[in-house]
């Protein structure tokens, strides 16, 4: 059998959020099988469940923000992406504030927390959204232009291209595909960084926005130039995060997919419409788990025989 994982013990974090600043807390917790992935808002009188869901989302606005009534986390899609890339299924996350901590902007200090806790199978299949019929989603025309489409495939393979019109961006790629197959998620994509423009700064405070944004937890460009002095981990960085970050959005469909998806400048917003077109479409797609995890795609059982 192809198994549910959790963490063998908790581990925390204390960071500042990206949009925010607010300092918070972070505790990440075992959970029982089909759990699934639940935020826990534990600062408020009485703490507030939000299980992970493509229909839990309701603000995408920079980040993706999930939300039951009025209490909110924001910019969850980071520690999302870990637990797609590490195959974590049942979590419960514990929060004291209303958004996760950007650390260093990438999703490789959630990977190294998550398996600084350790990793354990559980006695339960792990079930997947295995995509039958091509889904795509589109918003624009000509140089506005924007869509996201998931296809059947047997296994789990994402392919992004963006488009900036900015040198640095430009000379980097910008393109990049990775098949859970084939690749490794924390030496590929996890240390990829959020980026930003610091013609955009000013704004975007001026808006509430990026109040604990900085060089440390983000790439930053002016008109010509990286200011970061060290540089990008990857060459192809700037397209690569918008792959973790659209494992992360992708997550929170609440199962991993079987699927290839590729999208073109898409976002938080397109990849959660994208979600929500697929599961309105009942026909494309279906619920499957694998009792012979010789059954399952190369990707997921790397992942379980990696713990």
């Amino acid at each position: 059998m192809l198994p549910q994982r959790t963490l063998k013990t908790l581990t925390r974090a204390v960071g500042v959020g990206l949009h925010g600043g607010q300092r918070v807390e972070l505790t990440l917790r075992p959970a029982q099988p089909d759990t699934g992935i639940v935020f826990r808002r534990v600062d408020l009188p009485e703490p507030v469940d939000i299980p992970v869901s493509a229909e839990a989302v309701t603000d995408t606005r920079l980040a993706s923000t999930i939300s039951t009534g009025a209490v909110k986390v924001h910019t969850v899609e980071h520690l999302m992406s870990a637990c797609a890339g590490l195959g974590l299924d049942n979590l419960y996350i514990d929060i004291t504030a209303e958004e996760v901590p950007i650390l260093d902007g990438s999703s490789s200090s959630f990977v190294f927390l998550l398996q600084s806790a350790g990793i354990v199978a559980q006695n339960a299949p792990r079930r997947f959204i295995r995509v039958l019929q091509p889904i795509e989603v589109r918003e624009g025309e000509g140089d506005a232009l924007k869509w996201a489409r998931l296809a059947p495939y047997h296994g789990y393979k994402l392919s992004f291209e963006i488009d900036f019109d900015h040198r640095v961006v430009d000379s980097t790629g910008q393109r990049v595909e990775f098949d859970l197959g084939q690749g490794n998620y924390q030496r590929d994509i996890a240390r990829a960084r959020t980026f930003g423009f610091t013609k955009d700064v000013e704004m975007m405070r001026a808006n509430g926005l990026a109040l604990g944004g900085g060089m440390d937890n983000a790439i930053v460009m002016d008109d010509y130039r990286v200011l970061n002095t060290e540089g990008l981990r990857y060459e192809d960085e700037f397209v690569k995060h918008k792959i973790l970050d659209a494992m992360g959005d992708l997550y929170l469909l609440g199962k991993p997919l079987l699927a290839a998806y590729n999208a073109f400048r898409s976002g938080h917003a397109l990849n959660n419409k994208l979600l929500r077109a697929l599961l309105a479409q009942r026909d494309a797609w279906e619920l499957v788990s694998f009792e012979d995890e010789r059954q399952a795609p190369a990707g997921f059982t790397q992942l379980a025989r990696a713990w």
